[in-house]
């Protein structure tokens, strides 16, 4: 990640935010994760997935963004998109609180899997603020840069797009949310789905529900939240 030419990002995302990469923070950025890995950190997700949710979710077929913190810090849980688990690995805690209003907001059965990447096929776009983090250490890379990148990839979805939908879970991502125009999109806000606050309201928002019923509303499909038996996704 040494410069914009060497990011292996996806096309209308690169041409909208490649440049970021050119900035002294991004260097920075780079040196610390090769610094990291060369002191024998493991760090997740791997280098493929880093940029996962946009490869998944093109600039132009973005109709809804999830805003999330940091990667899950297990083994084999990151793979780039927020909130997300590949199959075959147990749904995290704040997973199956979304799952669970799910099932009440829509009638919508638990899946048997975690990996949402069938959502952001359709255009949600599931982003982290930071996109890396180490095994066990969970907000090691905050504050190292990844924050400005990402505030700049939600700065560019307010200014060029209408009409999306921004699900802001928490205080942090409410915060990173500030910049959103609420007279060109839908902003919702609920506490965050960790079992340490789901129960003060995330746990009845709609968040889902409303987010179709405003893209209906703007013309736009709905997200068919519903995610294939893992058996479809493995095959």
């Amino acid at each position: 990640m040494a410069n914009a030419e060497r990011v292996q990002l996806e096309p209308s995302w690169k041409a909208r935010v490649g440049d970021w990469f050119e900035r002294d923070d991004m260097r920075a950025l780079a040196a610390f994760l090769r610094e990291r890995k060369a002191a024998g950190a493991t760090v997740y997700p791997r280098g493929p997935d880093i940029f996962a949710a946009f490869d998944a979710c093109p600039f132009e077929r973005t109709r809804v963004v999830i805003l999330g913190q940091d990667p899950y810090h297990g083994p084999g849980q990151a793979h780039g998109l927020a909130f997300s688990v590949r199959t075959g690995i147990d749904v995290p805690p704040s997973l199956v609180n979304i799952f669970k209003e799910l099932e009440r907001d829509l009638g919508l059965p638990r899946p048997d899997h975690g990996c949402l990447l069938p959502w952001a096929r359709q255009g949600v776009l599931l982003l982290n603020a930071v996109l890396t983090v180490e095994a066990a250490r969970a907000g090691a890379h905050q504050g190292r840069g990844w924050e400005g990148f990402t505030d700049r990839v939600v700065e560019v979805l307010n200014a060029e797009r209408e009409n999306l939908v921004f699900l802001l879970w928490g205080s942090y991502a409410q915060a990173k949310g500030k910049v959103i125009d609420p007279r060109s999109h839908r902003v919702l806000k609920a506490p965050h789905p960790s079992p340490l606050s789901a129960h003060r309201g995330f746990i009845g928002c709609g968040h889902f529900s409303t987010t179709n019923e405003y893209l209906a509303r703007t013309g736009q499909a709905p997200i068919d939240w519903r995610l294939p038996p893992r058996a479809e996704l493995d095959a």
